[in-house]
């Protein structure tokens, strides 16, 4: 049985004005950060975006989350048109789809606690919530991300950088969406607390059916999380398909290069970092 589709980007454009020069001779030109991006996300799938610095990865993952308007193309969502929703239709759109950004320290607010970060999500989706059950649904979910509830009125401050990538990943759950966009998710992070996180996150996608958006330059990475990739290079997807037959068996002399720049790539696919 085919596995139902979830997201899929068609033709996604994105492009930006840039002013330069001195004085009176101040003048603008077009940036394109995204240049007819298409591909699909299935229910339950791993999708990895690749690319080095400036390759648009970021300005994609942007316009996914409707934090950017494209200036072109569509995006469609359980089968719902949301490239320009607004109103309900987006909040909607945002409880199904949630983030984990790269810099949980800035990601987080500093002027509140654990609890009201965590539960902040679930309270726009639902603000009569009663807070009895809005604080166990938070110590819950602490808990499965390997954290202990008593941290819940802590500040963000407070905590080591692998605890607070954990809060983001609480976060983004508490509302059960079923895309993740996973932003350089464990790239600030030492390299055993990314081993940790990577596994949470790997049991977390199987116990809760979860779709990832992975945008990461790190290949082995990817090569563990994701089945399906897709290259970019200036904004230009590149190449694209499974992930062991990109890497493995790269067609594009880009894609052949990111290879080559990264020795640690294994041979194999391994379930688990150690």
């Amino acid at each position: 049985m085919n596995t139902p589709e979830l997201l899929r980007v068609s033709g996604l454009c994105k492009s930006f004005t840039l002013r330069g020069g001195e004085g009176g001779h101040r003048r603008r030109t077009r940036f394109t950060a995204v240049q007819d991006v298409s591909f699909s996300v299935a229910a339950g799938q791993s999708v990895g975006i690749a690319g080095e610095s400036g390759s648009g990865k970021s300005t994609l993952a942007r316009m996914i989350l409707r934090l950017s308007e494209p200036d072109s193309g569509r995006i469609v969502f359980a089968g719902k048109d949301i490239t320009h929703a607004r109103g309900g239709k987006l909040l909607a759109y945002r409880r199904q789809v949630q983030t984990v950004f790269q810099d949980s320290s800035a990601a987080l607010s500093p002027r509140m606690r654990i609890l009201e970060l965590v539960a902040e999500p679930l309270l726009v989706q639902q603000p009569r919530l009663d807070p009895a059950v809005l604080t166990d649904r938070v110590d819950a979910l602490l808990r499965r991300v390997g954290l202990s509830p008593q941290l819940r009125n802590n500040y963000p401050h407070e905590l080591s950088g692998g605890q607070k990538q954990r809060v983001a990943i609480a976060r983004s759950l508490i509302v059960d969406p079923s895309l993740v966009v996973l932003d350089e998710p464990v790239s600030a992070l030492d390299v055993s607390v990314r081993s940790q996180v990577l596994n949470l996150l790997l049991d977390l996608q199987e116990e809760r059916g979860l779709a990832y958006l992975m945008i990461a330059h790190d290949l082995a990475i990817l090569r563990h999380v994701t089945t399906y990739l897709v290259v970019m290079k200036n904004g230009v997807v590149v190449e694209c398909g499974p992930t062991d037959e990109v890497l493995l068996n790269p067609q594009h002399h880009y894609t052949r290069s990111l290879v080559a720049a990264s020795p640690e790539l294994p041979a194999t696919r391994h379930n688990n970092f150690s």
